[in-house]
Parts: C-alpha cells; sequence; structure tokens
C-alpha cells in the first residue's frame, strides 16, 4: 500500500486529504509544516509527499530537497501559480493548482505513484520497447510499453507509430480527437519519448482559465501592467523553456492571446504584458483540440495563420466506439485498477455487461468508461457487475442479431421455443420471448433479461404490436 505524507498547515485541507486517500486505499501520515515533518518521519521513506507551497517557517519546496529523490507534488493557490511551476524547475515531480477537485488529485497522485513504479520495476522497459513490441499488464491488456497507452487495434498501432517518428523531433504537434479519448496520454509520451523528456512538460487547459487572465498566465507580466499586478511573473510559455508546453482545447484561446502565441512560434520569442522587450524561449508546443480549427478559421473565430503553424504534425485520436476490441481491455484494466483501490479482488463483469461494454457508443469516450467502472465497483454488493451497475442505456438497436441473442441466458432461450433459436429472426424471438415471459416477470425484468433498457422495450411492444399484460397479473412462477 503506498504511503503518502500530506504537509498542509490548514488543519480543515488535511483532514479532507486524509479522508480522500484512505478510501482510496493509501496509508496516509500528515505534518502542518516542514519542520514537523522533519522532527516527526524520515521523509525519504515515503512513495510520496503531498506539500502546500506556504507554510508556517520554511516553504514546501523544501520538502524536495529533503524527500531524496522521493516524488513531491506541490499544491498552490491560482493566485501562486507561477511559483508552483518555479517548484518544478527545482525538482517537484509536479502541481496541482488549489481548488482542486477529488477525481483531479486522485488522478494526479495515481500517475505520480505508477509512473514511480513503472521506473523501478522495469528500468529495461524503455530499450524493450523500442523494437514496437506491445506488453501485457496484470488485467491481461495489451500496453505499449514505451508510449504507455492501452490498445493494439489498427488505429491505435498507426498512432504509436506515428508518435515514435515524431517524437524525437521538435515540431509542434496538433492532436486532435473527442473529449475523453486521452489526448493528454498522447502529449505526454510524445514529450518522454523526445530530447526534452528530462525539462519539464507544463499543461494548460485554455478552457479552464478565465479570459482575462490568460494572456497573463501564458506570457507572464510585468509589475503594474495591469491593476492587481504587484510583482513582475513569468508566464507558463516561460516555465517550460527547455521543455514541451500542452495546450490543451487551444480552439479556447482567445484572439489576443492567439497572436501572442503565434509570435512564440514564429520568432521563438515572448514579450510579457506590458513589457517592451522581448526574450527567447525553446519551447516545443502540443496543441489539443476537438473541435475543427480549420472551420473555426473560416467563420473568424480561429487565427488562420495560427491554425496553419499548428498544424506542422497532426494525429489523430480515434474515439472509443472505433476501436473494437479495445474497448473490452481498457475496461478490464480499469475493473483491476478500481478493484485494488477497493480492496476487492473477487469482481468481474457478468456476460451481458462484457456485451453492452463491448456495443455502447460511449460518447464520453475512455472518461465514461473509466467513470462508470469506478461507480459500478463502488456500488456493487456481490462479485458480479451488471449492466445496471455500469449506469448505460444500451438500445436493442445498438446491436447485432446474433449479439443480442447471445446476451439471453441459456435457461431463458430454451424455454422460449421448442424449435431452434436459429431459426427466428430478431423480432421473431422478441415478440416470442416477451409472450412467453411477460406474465410472470416485471418489464424491469424482462428489459434486462433481453439486455435492453425499459423504454426500447416499451417502442419494440409498440413498433410489434405486443400488448402489455394487465397490472397486477404477474404470477409467480
Amino acid at each position: 500500500m503506498p504511503h503518502i505524507l500530506i504537509v498542509e498547515d490548514e488543519t480543515i485541507i488535511r483532514s479532507a486529504l486524509r479522508r480522500l486517500f484512505e478510501r482510496n486505499q493509501y496509508q496516509v501520515s500528515e505534518a502542518g509544516s516542514v519542520q514537523e515533518a522533519q522532527e516527526r518521519f524520515s521523509i525519504a521513506s515515503f512513495d510520496l509527499i503531498v506539500s502546500d507551497l506556504r507554510l508556517p517557517g520554511a516553504p514546501g519546496t523544501e520538502m524536495i530537497k529533503l524527500a531524496q529523490g522521493a516524488p513531491v507534488l506541490i499544491m498552490t493557490s491560482y493566485a501562486s501559480l507561477r511559483s508552483a511551476v518555479d517548484s518544478m524547475k527545482m525538482g517537484a515531480i509536479d502541481y496541482i493548482a488549489k481548488p482542486f477537485d477529488h477525481d483531479e488529485m486522485l488522478q494526479t497522485v495515481a500517475r505520480i505513484l505508477r509512473d514511480r513504479q513503472d521506473s523501478k520495476s522495469a528500468p529495461t522497459e524503455r530499450s524493450a520497447a523500442s523494437s514496437g513490441r506491445a506488453s501485457s499488464d496484470k488485467a491481461g491488456a495489451n500496453v505499449d510499453s514505451e508510449i504507455g497507452i492501452i490498445g493494439s487495434c489498427a488505429p491505435m498501432q498507426d498512432l504509436y507509430n506515428k508518435i515514435r517518428r515524431v517524437a524525437p523531433t521538435d515540431s509542434t504537434v496538433l492532436i486532435q480527437g473527442e473529449s475523453g479519448t486521452g489526448k493528454e496520454l498522447v502529449a505526454r509520451a510524445l514529450h518522454n519519448l523526445s530530447r526534452r523528456a528530462k525539462a519539464p512538460m507544463i499543461s494548460v487547459n485554455c478552457a479552464a482559465i478565465p479570459e482575462s487572465l490568460i494572456e497573463s498566465e501564458l506570457f507572464g507580466h510585468e509589475k503594474g501592467a495591469f491593476t492587481g499586478a504587484n510583482a513582475g511573473r513569468a508566464g507558463l510559455v516561460e516555465a517550460a523553456d527547455g521543455g514541451s508546453l500542452f495546450l490543451d482545447e487551444i480552439g479556447e484561446l482567445p484572439l489576443e492571446a492567439q497572436a501572442r502565441l503565434l509570435r512564440v512560434l514564429q520568432e521563438g520569442e515572448i514579450r510579457r504584458v506590458g513589457s517592451v522587450q522581448s526574450q527567447k524561449v525553446d519551447v516545443r508546443l502540443i496543441a489539443a483540440t476537438h473541435r475543427d480549427l480549420k472551420t473555426l478559421a473560416k467563420i473568424g473565430q480561429f487565427r488562420e495563420d495560427l491554425y496553419y503553424r499548428l498544424h506542422v504534425i497532426a494525429l489523430k485520436l480515434p474515439s472509443l466506439r472505433e476501436r473494437g476490441s479495445d474497448v473490452s481491455e481498457i475496461a478490464d484494466v480499469f475493473l483491476a485498477r478500481q478493484s485494488a483501490k477497493m480492496g476487492r479482488t473477487d469482481l468481474h463483469f457478468s456476460y451481458e455487461a462484457e456485451q453492452a461494454i463491448r456495443h455502447y457508443t460511449w460518447p464520453g469516450n475512455v472518461r465514461e468508461l473509466e467513470n462508470a467502472i469506478e461507480r459500478a465497483v463502488i456500488l456493487c454488493e456481490g462479485t458480479e457487475i451488471s449492466v445496471e451497475l455500469l449506469g448505460i442505456d444500451i438500445e436493442l438497436d445498438d446491436l447485432e442479431d446474433d449479439d443480442f441473442i447471445g446476451m439471453l441466458p441459456q435457461q431463458s432461450a430454451a424455454s422460449t421455443s421448442n424449435e431452434p433459436t436459429e431459426d427466428l429472426s430478431l423480432e421473431d424471438y422478441f415478440q416470442h420471448f416477451v409472450l412467453e415471459h411477460q406474465d410472470h416477470m416485471t418489464e424491469t425484468e424482462l428489459a434486462r433479461k433481453l439486455g435492453i433498457s425499459r423504454k426500447c422495450l416499451w417502442e419494440r411492444r409498440q413498433r410489434l404490436g405486443i400488448p402489455r399484460r394487465k397490472a397486477g397479473a404477474v404470477s409467480n412462477p
């Protein structure tokens, strides 16, 4: 069980973090200052230190030196974001801005611990992966060990090959794909496989920063540049000097900031807000969007010259519904991870749930799948995860005939008719099943046995003219 040290002087935040981590199967110790942490613990023995930046006495960045190589995650208020970036240059593994939500914190912690474990247990992973071979994780899924993304379908293999060819260059990359497909994972793979891997990769969600602050956040500002600018600050572009800058949802970037970013790409220099002097920066830009930038450029919502500067190398991430059997592999990995967090080793998907996962369209992509499985693991009281626990509404029309019939329990299928099921069309089978069982099943039970929603059951009844049995007609089988 990973052991985390929390260093935070605000008791409420420290207690909330302790409860959050302990609920997710982490061992937790805590301190209110750097001095208290030194006196009470052997800091280097922890798997991760989560420290506030501003503490009574020594700042949280002191933990970096005391940790002796153990990863330190810095927490910072939004107003002091620049100082947090500076702490990364001092050796912090990452930073997280307050206020943060629980999912964001857990995802960050899990990623850091996973990366640390990988670096300990697989020192030869990179050389083995350079041949392009895939490895298999605990859940049996195909994971490209060099790139760190689950999946082996043809579109993903093509993407892996492109990442390997593009990563060693300094070319600007535009990652395109629907929300939740894993664009940041691709960006991180590009950075980790580049010559800049030892320098920081600064990630910015352009949609999350207020429009009035975006230029200052990206490019920095001088003292007195605007009301409240009491001191000069470096921007995120400057903080990424020597490394990579990942701009997620770049389509949300205001036009004024786009003009400044264009100068970074064309001239390799930035000018802070309120400054008359420019300074050189060496930054590899990786951008991502789920929007059609070319269309936005045509209607004047995105600079056309910036679009062509970004579109040097374009990588297209397929949606989850386009990845075939990858969805089942990803689901197995998520189930293994969530089961480990909850201390459950007996959980598995029902056959119906496996079929639903395979055939559901997943409009929210990998993010939706992960959330559905996390919810199912938390709510599951037995050992089998059903379709209902996943909370997805898969319609009968989403499945092929053979898939639909295969989702029915064998005893139910056998009892519907003396004729072989192969001789029945899908609609005949549906009608026969409903008429045979509606006298001793509720509508909910019928829908569950058929592997469809109640809404779909009702619509099929209407279309096929199958009357619904009278209320109170259900009898014990």
